[in-house]
C-alpha cells in the first residue's frame, strides 16, 4: 500500500539531478579505474612498475573531466528551468566530494606523492598531502552549502569564496595528464614531483581561501555573442581537441590565475564585462530572465 506523500519530502527535479549522478559515476569509475591501475602495477614481487598503471590513470583522469562536464550541465539545467533546490545542492556536493575530492588525491597520492616521499625520505607526507586536499575540499563545499542557503541582500554577489573543488580537481588532474604524457616512468618525473605536490598544497589552501572566483553562472542562453567570439569559441574548441594533452591544462590555469592574479587589479566594470555578458535584446520577458539569474 502506498503512503501519501508528506509534505515535507524534497522536490527532486529529474534532469539537473541526472546529471550529478553522471558526475558522482564517472568519479566512482575514477576511482575504481585508479586501484586497477595500482593493483596490475604492483606484481607479487612489490616492483611497482609505473608502465602498466599509464593507461588506468590517463583513464581516471579523462573520467574526472567527464565529472567537470556533468557538474557544468547540472546547475546550468536547474538554472535554466528555475528548478534549483536544496537537494540538488546537497546531491552535488556529495557527488563532488567523491569525483573532486577522493579521485584526484587517489591518483596525485600514487602517482606523484608517494615518489615524493622516497625522494624525501619523509614517510606518510603523502598521505598528508591527500588527506589535506580531500579535507580542505569537504571544508569549502559545506561552506558554500551554508552560504547558498543564506537569505539574499542586495549587495550579494555570485562569486565562489575559495577555488570551486571541480576547478581544483581539474587543474591538477590536467597538470598530472600532462606531465604522464610527456613522462613514461614515474622516474622521469624529477622535479614535477616536487611541483605537483606543491600546487595541490596550494589548491588545498586556495578552496579554504577568500579569494573570489567568479562562477559565471549568467552566462546561459539569452547571452548575446558577435561573431568574434563565436569564432574565437570555435577555435579554443578545435584546439583542444588537436592538443587534448595540453589544453585542459591551459584552460584549468587560465581560471586559476584569473581569479588569484587578474580579477584583483580590474576595475568592477571590466569585471562585470568579462564576467557577466549583455542580456539585452532577449525577447524573453523580465520574471523569466530573473528566474534564470
Amino acid at each position: 500500500m502506498l503512503h501519501p506523500k508528506s509534505p515535507d519530502e524534497p522536490k527532486i527535479y529529474l534532469l539537473p539531478n541526472l546529471m550529478t549522478a553522471g558526475n558522482l559515476v564517472c568519479g566512482f569509475f575514477a576511482v575504481l579505474s585508479i586501484f586497477q591501475g595500482i593493483l596490475v602495477a604492483t606484481p607479487q614481487k612489490g616492483a611497482y612498475e609505473f608502465e602498466l598503471a599509464q593507461p588506468f590513470y590517463e583513464r581516471a583522469i579523462l573520467l574526472i573531466f567527464a565529472s567537470c562536464l556533468f557538474d557544468l550541465l547540472d546547475g546550468r539545467l536547474a538554472r535554466l528551468g528555475g528548478k534549483e533546490s536544496p537537494f540538488g545542492r546537497e546531491f552535488d556536493s556529495l557527488a563532488d566530494v567523491i569525483s573532486f575530492g577522493m579521485a584526484p588525491s587517489l591518483l596525485m597520492a600514487k602517482a606523484v606523492l608517494f615518489p615524493l616521499e622516497k625522494a624525501l625520505g619523509i614517510p606518510a607526507v603523502g598521505w598528508v598531502l591527500a588527506c589535506l586536499y580531500v579535507l580542505c575540499g569537504a571544508i569549502r563545499l559545506a561552506r558554500f552549502n551554508c552560504l547558498a542557503a543564506m537569505p539574499k541582500t542586495a549587495d550579494s554577489d555570485s562569486d565562489f569564496r575559495g577555488i570551486p573543488i571541480p576547478m581544483a580537481a581539474g587543474f591538477i588532474s590536467s597538470l598530472t595528464f600532462l606531465v604522464i604524457f610527456f613522462n613514461k616512468t614515474d622516474r622521469n618525473l624529477g622535479v614535477w614531483i616536487y611541483v605537483l605536490a606543491a600546487m595541490m598544497l596550494a589548491l588545498s589552501i586556495l578552496m579554504i581561501s577568500d579569494v573570489r572566483y567568479p562562477s559565471f553562472k549568467k552566462v546561459g542562453w539569452k547571452t548575446r555573442g558577435t561573431p568574434v567570439v563565436i569564432v574565437i569559441a570555435a577555435v579554443v574548441v578545435m584546439v583542444t581537441i588537436r592538443f587534448y594533452y595540453l589544453m585542459p591544462a591551459v584552460l584549468f590555469s587560465a581560471y586559476v590565475l584569473y581569479g588569484l592574479i587578474v580579477r584583483p587589479f580590474l576595475s568592477k566594470r571590466v569585471r562585470q564585462e568579462i564576467e557577466e555578458p549583455d542580456e539585452n535584446g532577449s525577447d524573453e520577458p523580465e520574471a523569466a530572465k530573473e528566474s534564470e539569474g
